[in-house]
């Protein structure tokens, strides 16, 4: 089989991402693993070679017109966004904004005309998104938007083996009750399980949490488990994605990670449950998939760290990891 395409992003150039990026591209072990399709700008790149002391080869290009031939070096994609100007490092602004939202644009549109498989982008910084006009809450919805996508989407948290997901996300606490209903536990669970196989897993096991404080102790601490939660995951596994519980939260991720017996997903009911675990396990590995698009795309889950860009001392390990799960998912969509 040929080598996956990765179309891949350099991030806010305002922070560490394009050092990030720099790294990764100077590792013989990228080149070997997959074609590279680089979205940045000349003056980014060789600011963060700069950071980093990590030159590396690249060509130019058009990446469409290279569909289906195996490229020699990273192919560095010439587009409108690609300033010939630098960028100040560590402000949120609507310069950097507005040009991450263009290379985004063009990363999902590499993928969905056949010239590339899946992305990997370097960490976004939300404020200069929305400065540089983007009207979404997130970068999943703004993908949504763009790719006209109006099927079930969720965020997917990914450390080494285990993913999590959750029935809700970006909502005030107070809201996160009145919006779990019976059908969004089961297409949380479906969306967590379909996730799980476009990665190559051929037969996961997912854990489901309550949401209230000993998973209700039996109707006393609230019903959602009795009411919602229990009968979402029965539903689910009528429709052939099966899942167990729910179990109290401060214990499903010691289930999750025994040895044995242990589960491959757990599906959260709202965002710090499942994402205080996964980052005090593994905060500089994690990645985050926007699942449910119709293509494979992967990023680190921690932030831009504009406080240390430009130092050269970012920890490059979750990025390494996405372009990792960027390349098996594309993969696993080939052979589908």
């Amino acid at each position: 089989m040929t080598k996956p395409r990765i179309a891949l992003f350099t991030g806010d150039p305002a922070g560490i991402g394009p050092e990030l990026s720099a790294r990764l591209l100077a590792d013989p072990a990228t080149r070997a693993a997959a074609d590279l399709l680089v979205i940045t700008s000349r003056a980014v790149m060789a600011d963060a070679v700069s950071v980093t002391g990590r030159p590396f080869a690249f060509v130019g290009g058009d990446p469409f017109a290279a569909r289906g031939r195996a490229l020699e070096a990273p192919m560095l994609v010439d587009w409108d966004g690609a300033s010939t100007e630098g960028f100040e490092r560590g402000v949120a602004g609507p310069r950097n904004g507005a040009w991450m939202l263009d290379g985004l644009r063009l990363a999902l549109r590499l993928c969905r005309e056949g010239a590339a498989d899946a992305i990997c982008f370097a960490p976004l910084n939300k404020a200069a998104l929305r400065a540089g006009g983007m009207a979404h809450p997130d970068e999943l919805h703004f993908f949504c938007d763009v790719l006209d996508f109006h099927g079930p989407c969720v965020e997917f948290n990914v450390l080494e083996g285990l993913w999590t997901s959750r029935v809700t996300s970006h909502v005030p606490l107070k809201d996160v009750s009145s919006l779990i209903t019976v059908e969004r536990v089961a297409e949380g669970v479906e969306l967590l399980y379909t996730g799980l196989r476009r990665s190559g897993l051929a037969t996961p096991r997912l854990a489901v949490c309550g949401l209230n404080p000993h998973n209700g102790d039996g109707g006393a601490f609230g019903r959602e488990e009795i009411d919602t939660i229990g009968p979402g995951v029965e539903l689910a596994r009528s429709r052939g994605f099966p899942a167990d519980g729910p179990f109290p939260a401060d214990t499903a991720f010691v289930r999750a990670t025994r040895k044995e017996g242990g589960y491959h997903g757990v599906l959260t009911m709202y965002h710090d449950q499942g994402q205080i675990a996964m980052k005090l396990m593994g905060f500089e590995r994690g990645v985050t998939v926007p699942g449910g698009l119709p293509m494979p795309i992967a990023t680190p889950a921690h932030g831009t760290a504009y406080d240390i860009a430009g130092r050269g001392v970012a920890n490059d390990g979750a990025m390494r990891n996405a372009f990792a799960l960027a390349c098996r998912m594309a993969s696993a969509a080939r052979a589908a």
